[in-house]
C-alpha cells in the first residue's frame, strides 16, 4: 500500500506563488510511478494539473499557461508543484495522484491540500 500526503496549501492573494509538495510512503518504489497532481473546485469534476513520469518529464494541462511547473525528487520520494501568477480560478483542493507503472496497474490518492486565491 501507498500512502500520499500533500502540503503547502493555504490561502494567498492574486498573482500570489505557491509550492505544493506530496510526499510518497509506503510499499511502493516512488520510482516505479507516475506522479499527478488534480484539483477539484466546489461543484466541478476533478481535473488534471500536470504530471510527470519517473524520468521527469512533465505534461501539463492547458490551464496552467506557463505558470506552475510539476517536478519530482525520486531520492526524497516527494514531488512538488511551484505555482506562480496564481488567480482565482486556481481555488480548489489539489490532490495528489500516483500511477504504478509496472505489470499491475495501480492508482492512489492523498487527501488533498486547499488552495485559495483571493482576488
Amino acid at each position: 500500500q501507498v500512502q500520499l500526503v500533500e502540503s503547502g496549501g493555504g490561502l494567498v492573494q492574486s498573482g500570489g506563488s505557491l509550492r505544493l509538495s506530496c510526499t510518497f510512503s509506503g510499499l511502493g518504489i516512488f520510482s516505479h510511478h507516475v506522479m499527478s497532481w488534480y484539483r477539484q473546485a466546489p461543484g466541478s469534476k476533478r481535473d488534471l494539473v500536470a504530471s510527470i513520469s519517473p524520468s521527469s518529464n512533465p505534461n501539463y494541462a492547458d490551464f496552467v499557461e506557463g505558470r506552475f511547473t510539476i517536478s519530482r525528487d525520486n531520492g526524497q520520494a516527494t514531488v512538488y508543484l511551484e505555482m506562480t501568477d496564481l488567480k482565482p480560478e486556481d481555488t480548489a483542493v489539489y490532490y495528489c495522484h500516483a500511477r504504478y507503472i509496472g505489470s499491475t496497474p495501480s492508482v492512489y490518492w492523498g487527501r488533498g491540500t486547499q488552495v485559495s486565491v483571493s482576488s
